[in-house]
């Protein structure tokens, strides 16, 4: 009797811990895992000092991504990669240049850049340190919006703009225009989308759009129409939301900021996401200051309640590129593309150059 009791007992706790094991699995499951870095071909863009571009603002000819290439976008278009990226030229004002590739390794560049400042209103905000960091993705109508950072010199803005062929855009200025909030600090904005073959556009949650947003906590804005912003505050204090911190002991103990689009998947929303590693309290296996990525998921009904995130990073400076450059030890994610069966990661190296991974 006690042996019957005995196996009873043994089967039991097996299957719970059967059971345990595989809800550990479902849970991530959720993660885009498996990258490889592209050494073969890595770094797949550097500056370039013989593209030369007239500049609006100063009425002269610049060498306008001759200092860093860095920090691209991508997109799928006529079934080919456009990558959008930031480039610096030797006095460190940015500008953005589009480069476009059939197999996601090989670009060939535009000569000039398609996003840059110029004497219209929003100079002031642009000029100059330029505009810088994009994030694109395609609205429901086929065109394309994309949100960048530009800097003054002195306080870096959330701004965006919309395009129907991604060489004349049209700026909207900063995202969340309210008085309180127009001359803070903010950048970094990744708008929540869903994938219809290859094409990432912007979605609707509950009535609204939303994106990510933030180089320190990640804050929230939604909007009703891409076009007016707001900032999800708090009803009580009418302070901005944080969804999400560093964390002491971690790869992002020093800061989190977005990566690519957010992405709505059947497990929730997807967000892939930079971390800077603190100078103490940090994760002692990587340099302080490092940049490396991380993965979070959050409710794909309630895009504030973060559910779940990875506690190591899945791709980190290994590479002499990615660790000596304008800024040391950055491997620093922007563009994520879906194109022929495979995902291809971009991601801009020591703030100087343009790599690419795999899965």
């Amino acid at each position: 009797m006690k042996k019957l009791l005995f196996f009873i007992l043994l089967i039991f706790f097996s299957t719970m811990l059967m059971e345990c094991t595989s809800d550990q699995n479902k849970k991530i499951n959720w993660t885009l895992d498996g990258f490889t870095k592209i050494d073969s071909a890595n770094p797949i863009m550097t500056p370039d000092i013989h593209h030369v571009f007239n500049c609006p603002v100063t009425g002269t000819l610049v060498h306008w991504e001759e200092k860093n290439v860095l920090n691209p976008t991508a997109l799928i278009k006529d079934d080919k990669i456009y990558l959008i990226y930031r480039a610096q030229d030797s006095i460190g004002t940015s500008r953005l240049g589009m480069a476009i590739s059939e197999d996601g390794i090989h670009f060939k560049k535009n000569p000039t850049p398609i996003l840059f400042p110029e004497k219209d209103t929003l100079l002031k905000y642009e000029w100059k340190g330029g505009i810088e960091d994009p994030r694109i993705v395609s609205t429901e109508d086929g065109k394309y919006l994309i949100t960048y950072t530009s800097y003054d010199g002195k306080t870096a803005r959330l701004c965006f703009a919309f395009s129907s062929d991604l060489i004349h855009w049209q700026k909207m200025g900063p995202v969340i225009k309210d008085e309180k909030y127009i001359n803070a600090w903010s950048k970094s904005g990744a708008i929540v989308t869903k994938e219809v073959d290859g094409r990432m556009i912007a979605t609707k949650i509950n009535g609204k759009y939303w994106m990510y947003f933030g180089d320190t906590d990640l804050f929230l804005a939604y909007s009703e129409d891409l076009i007016h912003w707001n900032a999800a505050e708090n009803a009580e204090n009418k302070k901005l939301i944080s969804v999400m911190h560093p964390r002491m002991g971690y790869h992002d103990s020093r800061l989190v900021e977005p990566g690519p689009y957010a992405l709505l998947r059947k497990e929730g929303i997807l967000l892939i996401y930079n971390g800077s590693n603190a100078a103490n309290f940090n994760d002692t296996s990587l340099p302080k200051f490092t940049y490396s990525a991380g993965q979070a998921l959050f409710s794909a009904t309630a895009p504030y309640q973060l559910i779940n995130r990875t506690n190591r990073y899945f791709i980190k400076p290994d590479k002499e590129y990615e660790k000596v450059g304008e800024v040391n030890e950055v491997c620093f994610v922007e563009g994520l593309v879906y194109f022929k069966n495979k995902w291809f990661l971009y991601y801009g190296t020591a703030d100087s150059k343009i790599a690419v991974a795999v899965k």
